[in-house]
């Protein structure tokens, strides 16, 4: 079959919702045995429990991508059970609406330490591990906002633009070893955060800030977690190995249709 990931070891940080959740479930379909790492155990071992119940192979790390010394860890122990590590998925990330003038230290610090190190750490634990075994695909998460000014997204825009240079740099230092490193770049995506953050600044009109959301997609409406979770799965299956260092948008057309 294509895109099978039959046998294939798979860590997927901020697996426990939204994108993430949905990169699991549809790695763990396609035969990955997936370490599942998100900072919300309870809602990392719901889904790991939902996806063990369809007879998938996942299992739940603790850890906080942010520090170094942790994924070091996971990545080691995962090598240690699984004897291998094929695939990382550096999805975890967190949000900020925010102009420069908005923006605190604070603030830039802490997406910083997601968004920019928690991408560095993961990817720092499991080079080793890739370069021994002469391969391995990286998959890290940007977004649109790397490739445009997205109005209010200062902190946030920032710490893609860092993940699409890193994914640049990394695919070409250690195409050598065989290891394919690729970024993908959603646009609107409808996920609990999504839902939360309207629900927190706009109570009583949720519906139809979410409408306005959706019609700033020239397709007409948010993209589904499933639909970027499918295109993971082909950057990171074999049918994908003559890929690497590029970005893909998933946006509803609105780098180019918004112009």
């Amino acid at each position: 079959m294509p895109f099978a990931l039959d046998g294939k070891i798979a860590l997927v940080t901020g697996g426990g919702s939204g994108i993430g959740e949905s990169i699991c479930r549809t790695f763990a379909s396609a035969g990955a045995h997936v370490f599942l790492l998100d900072i919300d155990e309870a809602g990392a071992r719901r889904v790991a429990e939902e996806i063990q119940a369809g007879g998938g192979q996942v299992e739940v790390v603790s850890g906080n991508v942010s520090h170094q010394s942790e994924m070091i860890r996971i990545c080691k122990d995962i090598v240690a059970t699984a004897g291998r590590l094929d695939i990382l998925v550096n999805n975890a990330g967190i949000a900020h609406v925010g102009r420069l003038e908005d923006t605190t230290e604070e603030d830039l610090d802490r997406i910083y330490s997601v968004n920019i190190k928690g991408v560095y750490n993961g990817m720092m634990a499991a080079l080793p591990h890739m370069k021994q075994q002469q391969g391995g695909v990286i998959l890290n998460m940007g977004s649109i906002a790397s490739s445009l000014g997205l109005p209010g997204r200062f902190a946030y825009s920032m710490s893609k633009g860092a993940v699409l240079a890193m994914t640049y740099t990394v695919a070409r230092d250690y195409i050598g070893y065989n290891i394919r490193c690729n970024s993908i770049a959603p646009a609107r995506i409808h996920t609990p955060f999504v839902d939360g953050f309207l629900a927190k600044n706009y109570p009583g009109q949720e519906e139809e800030m979410f409408n306005n959301l959706s019609q700033t997609q020239p397709i007409g409406r948010m993209g589904r977690p499933d639909e970027v979770a499918h295109l993971a799965l082909y950057l990171c299956s074999d049918e994908a190995a003559f890929i690497t260092g590029t970005n893909y948008p998933i946006d509803g057309g609105f780098l180019t249709l918004n112009t």
